[in-house]
């Protein structure tokens, strides 16, 4: 008997029963042998896990770590080489192992990922596309997490009973939707997707998808997690298999141990200072090393989450005992000792090659504090304010803010309240605001039972939703005006400009919960607490102490309140509306198909100077309330963008008219007057967030190729799925030849293929003309994509 016979014929109640009920015991040893003790083992976590009905786990899981085992012999036999441990779980989850062509950097793996998670804002759009394609249920374990849509006001509670308020709509959607398609639903008040991902679906080997930037944060415990746009986890919750360039590998050796006032997140701030904001694109980063088992667990998701900001595919640590120590606090020792029995494949082996090695010495590390504006602009705490003089940065520090999916662990919150218990002690509360964000339901409700939550609050500080609040733009921010000049500190992972608070006068600075609070206590960036001293309430003058805490709680983790809803066995009679009059929703029409002819005479939208991330070309904040209604977002494209011409944001020429006007408005007018455009950008063009939202909008809006020195992994990928092209300058100076008041010709669509350069011709007004050559990365599957309007338009032809 297999494994596979036996979750074949054996149904779910009864898989978790058998191994529960005292009465089947002797059913258990019969099946030990008839499967053997390595798989009876798979088969018995799945049982004690699924606990019947009301696991988070869906019908169709189950950890195969034989099936993981079988494909790294198939790949290791095939390359006769030492395997890396991202090469391991990557290549354990191809679909034709024995097939498969792998060249790191150049060939496209065909992947079965073992699961899909999607965050409440992107969600909506991934939802409306699977309602498209016609299929009843998804193909594999699949969860909407509500976190990105309560905005931060006044506190937890309040701001909650807001958020289920005006997102009613939304939330309705997104719960129904998943109930008719077999996907688990993590109601608003749950946490972060990346926190409840890592307590409940994370473990060692896994490969997982999310549809937001931060899905690495897995990292932390082992598992290969990417972050995809919307249209790629439709084709994995579609049963299709996912596609993903072959990773280079990137090595990052640590030596030595954590101590004092560094801490985890110092260590991706100095990696982010090395490899800057596009030093990963194109490869998993892959801590190994001595220094690795000084880190926690939380510790190592902190690292891989903000591994997103160096344009990296994913980041991940071998699994050690602080992952089987996290497993089983978390509930989950079952795993933990099926990953022991498996440790071989969850770890590099010896003599591996990495495409680049980076060494750090945990021992010489020290704080580091990043930005502002770019999360790759490195500083030591201790230098930070003096730089902050040199170049006119604002010292004062109006907030601090704590928590978000990058630091919100019961490490983070515990280190935090062990130096406001210092600064309490001496009569001290922060100069600064300050504000909390626990990262789910079981760290709000644990940190309030170990009275962390309280001393936070007693130093000043405001204790936020579990939710992802500030991080992403969702502040009603009312301490300052827009415009005026200001710093901040946060433990987030992204400080673009006016990314927190759409304030581009805001100076943001990242760095560990322990700094910030250290700094929100001082107010001032002026201060390092490793050297320098406070003056308490009796006047005396007191040193900060570095912080200890412990990683997990002593006791159980608080569960807090249910918030998670199983999808039901029988979901034929549930319905999924949408109001063709929703100012949120909307169900999606087909983009046209490519019409077989080269694209002449593309007038030339915004010619971009500089930075355009996701938030430049989508805004979130006040914009994620239309994030399921493709029009409506639509109203905010491009409009951080600056634009060469006159060096302003949301501010271009209409070729027709000759007036200046918003990017958004323009892009209308064209569309109306049957006038297809292109834009240009810069270096890194769509970094940041996973949002497609930034490669949905331009399509629906008649835009038809970006061109750009280089791409971000995501948004390259988005645009591609939604039927665009995305295009490089073969020689990246040529970004200099065109103009905004020029058109574009590119040639060579009828003989589209993949490594062959399309021709670009330049006409410019006085007559005259260049022609330059543009790359791209398409592979065929990829081309049909683009012939076909968009890759859910190919996969609906591929059903037909």
């Amino acid at each position: 008997m297999t494994l596979d016979s036996f979750f074949h014929h054996v149904d779910l109640p009864f898989k978790c029963r058998y191994l529960r009920n005292p009465f089947m015991v002797l059913f258990s040893s019969v099946l030990q042998k008839a499967l053997g003790v390595r798989q009876y083992h798979v088969a018995s976590v799945l049982c004690q896990r699924a606990k019947v009905a009301m696991s988070h786990f869906e019908p169709n899981e189950y950890i195969r770590y034989d099936l993981l085992e079988k494909n790294i012999n198939i790949v290791r036999k095939r390359l006769n080489r030492p395997l890396t441990l991202s090469e391991k779980i990557v290549y354990g989850h191809l679909d034709d192992p024995a097939n498969q062509e792998i060249e790191r950097g150049k060939t496209y793996l065909r992947l079965r990922p073992d699961r899909v998670a999607m965050q409440d804002a992107t969600a909506q759009m991934a939802m409306l596309q699977f309602i498209s394609s016609g299929l009843p249920k998804v193909a594999v374990p699949s969860t909407i997490h509500c976190d990105h849509l309560i905005e931060a006001q006044v506190g937890g509670e309040k701001d909650l009973r807001r958020a289920k308020d005006i997102n009613q709509e939304v939330y309705n959607f997104l719960a129904t939707a998943g109930a008719k398609y077999g996907v688990g639903f993590w109601r608003p008040g749950s946490g972060i997707i990346h926190q409840i991902i890592l307590e409940n679906y994370a473990y060692p080997g896994v490969l997982l998808i999310g549809t937001d930037s931060h899905t690495p944060n897995g990292g932390g415990l082992g598992g290969i997690c990417i972050g995809v746009g919307g249209a790629d986890a439709v084709d994995v919750m579609a049963g299709i298999p996912w596609e993903l360039k072959c990773p280079k590998v990137i090595g990052v050796k640590l030596t030595g141990s954590l101590s004092g006032w560094t801490s985890p997140k110092d260590v991706i701030l100095k990696v982010a200072g090395i490899l800057t904001v596009k030093g990963g694109t194109g490869a998993i980063v892959e801590y190994h090393g001595p220094g690795v088992d000084s880190i926690s667990c939380t510790g190592m998701a902190t690292i891989c989450n903000m591994g997103a900001e160096i344009g990296a595919t994913t980041s991940v640590f071998p699994y050690n005992h602080r992952m089987k120590k996290y497993l089983s606090k978390t509930g989950r020792a079952d795993i933990a000792s099926l990953a022991e029995e498996f440790k071989d494949h969850l770890v590099p082996d010896p003599g591996c090659q990495y495409d680049q090695v980076i060494e750090i010495n945990l021992n010489e590390l020290k704080p580091h504090i990043n930005g502002p504006f770019t999360p790759d602009l490195a500083h030591p705490v201790a230098d930070v304010g003096n730089v902050a003089e040199k170049e006119g940065w604002p010292l004062d520090i109006r907030v601090g803010l704590i928590g978000s999916c990058t630091n919100s662990s019961y490490e983070d919150m515990g280190r935090s309240a062990a130096v406001a218990k210092q600064a309490l002690a001496h009569g001290l509360k922060c100069k600064s605001q300050f504000t909390i964000t626990p990262g789910s339901e079981q760290i709000r409700a644990t940190i309030e039972r170990d009275g962390y939550a309280q001393i936070l609050r007693d130093v000043g500080g405001v204790v936020l939703a579990n939710a992802c609040g500030p991080c992403i733009g969702q502040w009603d921010r009312k301490d300052i005006k827009k415009g005026e000049k200001n710093t901040i500190v946060t433990s987030y992972n992204r400080n673009f400009t006016g990314r927190n608070d759409a304030n581009p006068e805001t100076h943001a600075f990242v760095t560990s919960p322990e700094i910030v609070t250290a700094l929100a206590i001082a107010g001032t960036l002026k201060f390092n607490p490793e050297t320098d001293f406070l003056t308490g309430k009796d006047g005396k003058k007191f040193k900060l102490e570095a912080p200890d805490a412990d990683e997990l709680p002593r006791s159980d983790f608080d569960p807090g309140q249910d918030t998670y809803q199983h999808p039901p066995k029988d979901s034929s009679g549930q319905r999924v509306d949408v109001s063709p009059t929703s100012q949120r929703l909307q169900l999606l029409e087909p983009f046209d198909k490519w019409d077989g002819k080269d694209l002449e005479d593309l007038q030339i939208l915004i010619k971009v100077k500089g930075k355009c991330t996701t938030d430049h070309i989508s805004a979130a904040g006040p914009w994620l309330k239309f994030r399921g209604h493709l029009d409506n977002i639509s109203n905010n494209l491009l409009i951080g963008a600056i634009n060469i011409e006159n060096g302003k944001a949301n501010s271009v020429r209409n070729a027709v008219t000759q007036e200046f006007g918003p990017v958004p408005d323009t892009a209308r007018y064209y569309k109306k007057h049957g006038i297809r455009w292109v834009v240009i950008g810069d270096e890194n063009y769509g970094e940041g967030s996973s949002r497609e939202h930034a490669a949905l909008e331009p399509r629906h809006l008649g835009g038809r190729a970006i061109i750009t020195k280089s791409f971000a992994r995501i948004h390259e990928t988005n645009l591609k799925k939604q039927g665009l092209l995305p295009l490089t300058f073969a020689d990246p100076s040529d970004y200099n030849k065109i103009h905004p008041v020029d058109k574009l010709t590119i040639q060579g669509l009828k003989d589209f293929a993949p490594g062959k350069p399309l021709k670009c011709i330049i006409k410019h007004p006085n007559g005259t003309q260049e022609t330059i050559l543009l790359n791209h990365t398409f592979n065929e599957t990829q081309i049909e994509w683009f012939r076909a309007g968009s890759a859910l338009n190919r996969m609906k032809e591929l059903q037909q």
